[in-house]
């Protein structure tokens, strides 16, 4: 959720963290500040609010020194405001620490401090790992740090500089992504890519457990049983500009525009030779997928949308059973999972912990765990079976849309592995099937090149207050995630249910003031869909359809219809979600919203 940012080198560090928190904005906080090593002091500057007011701070007091930490927070424990702020010191005021994740001991280590005299000053977690290594220091930071990681329970991302040791940083890790950017000459640690990118494309990944000592002439790190170690290192294809608007007014836009490259990208040597799905990735043989009779899965958000679309696919297709669990569900169930189960557990980040304990507790029941993320070297691809990447590039914008479609086109590809090795569905099937699921960009590309029906439908429901979304058999799903859209960008009321379902209970919020959006494409239940809308209209609704082009049909019944390319019902999800997206994009932007940071969200939830 928090952003974290550590410099050292031969720049003014505040220009530095000031840039490299700027481009982890999307990860949402309310408050920010910097820790600068500054001639014989230990400069620290924090401010409430965004970061505009922390650099106004700077400006008007400049801090001079080439070594420093900076943080954006998200608040977990404490209001958010200056005294919670991070960094938080020691009592000396030569120790700072930043911190990423929840020390759930926090209590008990605040009353042992209290007893043996420190002074806490702030409501939050972190400020006791400030005085811990006070408490452990005798001249070695990373001895102190590393003696100080050993009493929290919970997780972290650390970065820590002291006075005494002025051109170190000490950098370590438990259940939150950390990063180090190598450079010439210099060195930055960071809780994500994006803010290492204009200096440097070489990244080396903490593990969990590691204690890492960064100056800017290099890195050390030890592992959690304090022995030397040499992390892996990792190239980073895509550049800044990538991270960047490339002309478009916000991120969320641009990403919705790069969801046909996306989607390429994902499907991308997924067809080998003969007609045979590649996932070589997986771990697993052929006679192993095959033996599966169960999969569970379990995910977040936007992400268990995307599962809902993968029950429909693998169910139809493979015909093996398939439950979807919200991840903070999932682990506290007593699920049944056993040798014969597969587990996907789908996280954009790689770093949501919710599904990380999810995927912990599938794989100590003996279930195989596949990951789908879009990052690569997050903590799920270390802790699953086998992982099917996403390739939709960096997603800044807080509310998924391009990671959304590449996940239910990564899904459709193990669909179809599945029922390859289970032998459920004709060769000459799966052909046709891959076919369709191969133009799915060029169909996204048109409903891409014209919005005018969007954004005028958008005109006419931007003051709306609460909405309703149906859908039945895939559509359900669509439903789902439009409604997620509507509600997290532009903060109106929408609920999203399976049409049938209407008739018992939700219909008494029907009015007129009370815009129905309804999946309506082409399929075995498009007549019942139809009857639907009749009912919701026969009391006073005003309904938007997402129909099949060349439905004359539906415009009878609906008063705005956004139309999309046919294609087959069981590949219409991607297509149906494009226009919801740039529904709720436009709601947004005419409310006056910011559609790349919605209030109180964060990209990356990494706390439970």
């Amino acid at each position: 959720m928090c952003g974290i940012v550590g410099y050292a080198g031969p720049r003014q560090a505040s220009v530095v963290l000031l840039g490299g928190l700027a481009r982890l904005e999307y990860r949402g906080y309310d408050s920010a500040g910097v820790a600068i090593v500054s001639d014989s002091t230990l400069a620290v500057t924090r401010c409430v609010g965004k970061l505009v007011n922390l650099r106004e701070a700077l400006a008007e007091n400049p801090v001079v020194g080439s070594v420093g930490i900076g943080h954006t927070r998200w608040a977990t424990h404490g209001a958010p405001n200056e005294t919670n702020a991070h960094p938080h010191t020691d009592c000396t005021g030569k120790i700072a620490v930043v911190h990423n994740g929840i020390i759930e001991n926090y209590g008990e280590l605040r009353e042992e401090l209290a007893a043996a005299a420190h002074v806490l000053r702030s409501e939050t977690d972190t400020e006791t790992v400030a005085h811990l290594v006070e408490a452990y220091y005798q001249g070695d930071l990373a001895d102190a740090v590393a003696h100080a990681v050993r009493r929290l329970e919970g997780s972290y991302a650390l970065a820590v500089v002291h006075l005494d040791d002025p051109g170190t940083i000490v950098a370590a890790r438990k259940d939150s992504p950390l990063i180090i950017g190598i450079g010439k000459g210099e060195n930055i640690v960071a809780s994500d890519i994006p803010a290492v990118l204009e200096y440097t494309r070489e990244i080396l990944v903490l593990h969990d457990g590691d204690v890492a000592t960064v100056t800017a002439d290099g890195v050390t790190v030890i592992d959690a049983f304090g022995e030397a170690t040499i992390p892996e290192m990792m190239h980073v294809e895509w550049d800044l500009d990538a991270a960047e608007k490339g002309g478009y007014e916000d991120f969320m836009l641009k990403e919705i525009f790069e969801q046909p490259k996306a989607i390429r990208e994902t499907l991308r040597g997924r067809m080998g030779e003969g007609g045979i799905i590649q996932l070589s990735e997986l771990q697993m043989t052929d006679a192993e997928l095959s033996a599966i009779d169960r999969v569970f899965i379990v995910a977040c958000g936007t992400s268990f949308h995307a599962g809902v679309v993968a029950k429909h696919l693998i169910e139809q297709w493979a015909r093996i059973p398939v439950q979807v669990e919200v991840s903070s569900e999932f682990r506290y169930g007593d699920p049944i999972v056993d040798a014969e189960t597969l587990v996907v557990a789908i996280t954009q980040s790689g770093e949501t912990a919710d599904t990380l304990a999810g995927v912990r507790e599938a794989r100590q029941r003996g279930a195989k765990v596949f990951a789908i993320t879009n990052v690569v070297g997050s903590r799920v691809t270390r802790e699953s079976d086998g992982v099917i990447y996403t390739h939709a590039g960096p997603e800044i914008g807080v509310a998924a849309t391009k990671t959304f479609t590449a996940q239910i086109a990564a899904l459709s590809v193990l669909a179809l592995k599945l029922a390859q090795t289970k032998g459920t569905l004709e060769h000459e099937r799966i052909a046709s099937l891959w076919g369709e699921l191969a133009r799915t960009p060029e169909v996204v590309e048109a409903i891409l090149g014209d919005s005018n029906d969007v954004e005028s439908c958008a005109a006419v429901y931007k003051d709306a207050v609460s909405s309703l979304f149906l859908g039945r058999g895939v559509g359900v799903p669509v439903a789902m995630e439009g409604a997620l859209k509507l509600k997290e960008i532009s903060y109106i009321h929408a609920e999203a249910y399976a049409a049938g379902e209407m008739k018992h209970g939700p219909i008494a919020l029907i009015t007129p003031e009370v815009p129905v959006v309804v999946i309506a494409t082409q399929g075995h239940t498009y007549e019942k869909v139809v009857s639907n809308i009749q009912e919701v209209r026969a009391r006073g609704a005003k309904v938007i359809a997402v129909a099949t082009y060349g439905d004359t049909e539906i415009a009878r019944h609906a008063e705005h219809v956004l139309y999309v390319p046919e294609v087959s019902e069981i590949l219409s999800a991607i297509a149906a979600t494009v226009p919801l997206q740039l529904l709720a994009y436009h709601i947004a932007k005419l409310r006056g919203c910011n559609v790349d940071q919605p209030r109180n969200l964060a990209k990356s939830v990494t706390v439970e």
